[in-house]
Order: C-alpha cells, then structure tokens, then sequence
C-alpha cells in the first residue's frame, strides 16, 4: 500500500489540505406519457424464425479453428492500482492530473482506478473501504494502493481561514509516523512544497487543490513509488508487430504476458 501527506495526530487519520463539495445540478429526465390506445394495443403475433443451420461444408474451417482456439484461450486478470482519497484524488482525472499521469504510465500494465470521494474524512473512508476492497477475493486486491485523506479532517470548527497550514503539519507528521509504524510507504507532500523555505502556493490552485505545477510536483514523486510494485509487471498482449499476420489467433490468444 502506497500513503502520503499528512493526517490527525491523536487519530491516525492521513491528512492534506481542504476538499470542495460539487454543486447537485438538480436537472431531471423528461418523462412521457405514451397514448392510451397506443399502451392499449396488444403486440403483433410474432412469428417463428427458420431454424437455418448450416452444414460442416458451409461453415468456413478458419473461423472455426479461431472459435475452437478462442474457447481454449486464458482470460486475461489486468492489475489495478487503486487510488483512495477525497477531493484531491477525485480531481485527478482531469487534464493534466497526477492520477491521468499515472494511467498514461501504466497502459497495457495496469487499470488506475479513481475512487476519489469529494469532501470526505477519514471516518467516513473507514465505513466505505470494506466496500471498495474486499477481503478474501484475489481479483479484488490491487497491486497498489494511494491513500490520500486529511483536508477534511484537518478544518478547524469556528476559524475564518478554517484551515491552517501549522494544523496541516501536525497531521504531515502523524502521518509519517503511523506509514512508517505500518512499514509502507508514505509521501510527505507538506514538507517536500515546503523544502528550502520555497513559496508552496504556485502548487496549489485555490489555497488546496492541485495546480497544473502541483499535479507535475505530486506525480513525479509518486511515481517511483509506484514504479517499484509494478515494475515487474508484463506489458499485456503482444506489440502490433509481434502479431502473426496470418494466424493471429496463435498471437492472441496465449497468458497475454509479453
């Protein structure tokens, strides 16, 4: 399991900034009602379709070499990276987001899903991951794991700024301790933005969610830690060009390992 940032000291829960609520639309679908007589009207009798079955001469040989061989073939299991979090992880998706990043890397190698919950804590992350990885099913068990909370969690009840960035801290270094207490890894956003004293906020667009920068700055730290579960992964199905023209099915139809 890959973790990062920051979470509650007193709680364990991983932590990071602030995460936005989207707007409901409140748009509704169109409901028709069709004629009386038209629902009224019983279905035209249906007629029987000819039973037209053609015989071993009809039927070509290649297309039932390909059936028979494609009965034969192993089903392909694609690994999944799982990615956990609020609002930061949810927004990862869109143009240039740490988590599309890290999909374009993994073609061919790995699903990425996105199971990003805007506004969310760590309470709540709690009642529904039971729900998005179960235990005991194999299929189920990604190769890695970002778990990526904390902006909610970290806002302060009664404060005009809500949030504060010596709060966030506390949370960086619970968060720290409880990865490294787990033995797994953990990237510390909080103090990486910060390193040397720089200016964080060109990382950020709003005060809290990522900037084009700060996707770049999360994604490139991110990665080798990626990288070391799933580097021994095998890219699936052949390269066009390993295909055999004119039996592809020999080509495609293996363990999907090349």
């Amino acid at each position: 399991m890959v973790g990062w940032c920051q979470r509650s000291p007193a709680r364990g829960a991983l932590g990071k900034w602030r995460a936005a609520t989207p707007r409901a639309t409140g748009e509704r679908p169109l409901l028709r009602r069709l004629p009386a007589a038209l629902r009224a009207a019983p279905p035209p009798a249906a007629r029987p379709a000819p039973d037209i079955r053609p015989g071993p001469a009809s039927r070509p040989a290649g297309n039932m070499a390909l059936r028979e061989a494609a009965s034969g073939g192993c089903s392909l299991h694609w690994p999944r990276v799982l990615l956990f979090g609020d609002s930061i992880t949810q927004f990862s998706f869109q143009q240039g987001g740490w988590g599309a990043s890290l999909a374009d890397r993994l073609v061919r190698k790995c699903d990425v899903l996105n199971r990003g919950f805007s506004g969310y804590n760590t309470r709540w992350a709690k009642i529904i991951l039971p729900r998005i990885i179960r235990k005991g099913n194999s299929l189920d068990s990604p190769v890695a794991v970002t778990i990526f909370f904390g902006a909610n969690d970290s806002a302060l009840k009664g404060c005009r700024l809500n949030r504060l960035n010596s709060v966030v801290g506390e949370y960086a270094g619970a968060c720290s301790q409880v990865a490294q207490d787990c033995g797994v890894d953990v990237l510390d956003l909080w103090t990486l933005m910060q390193k040397d004293t720089q200016d964080f906020s060109s990382y950020l667009s709003d005060g809290l969610h990522l900037s084009p920068k700060g996707n770049e700055f999360l994604f490139s730290h991110l990665w080798p830690l990626i990288e070391k579960k799933v580097s021994s992964l095998p890219l699936l199905l052949p390269y066009w060009r390993d295909v055999a023209e004119a039996k592809p099915e020999l080509s495609l139809l293996g363990d999907g390992d090349h």
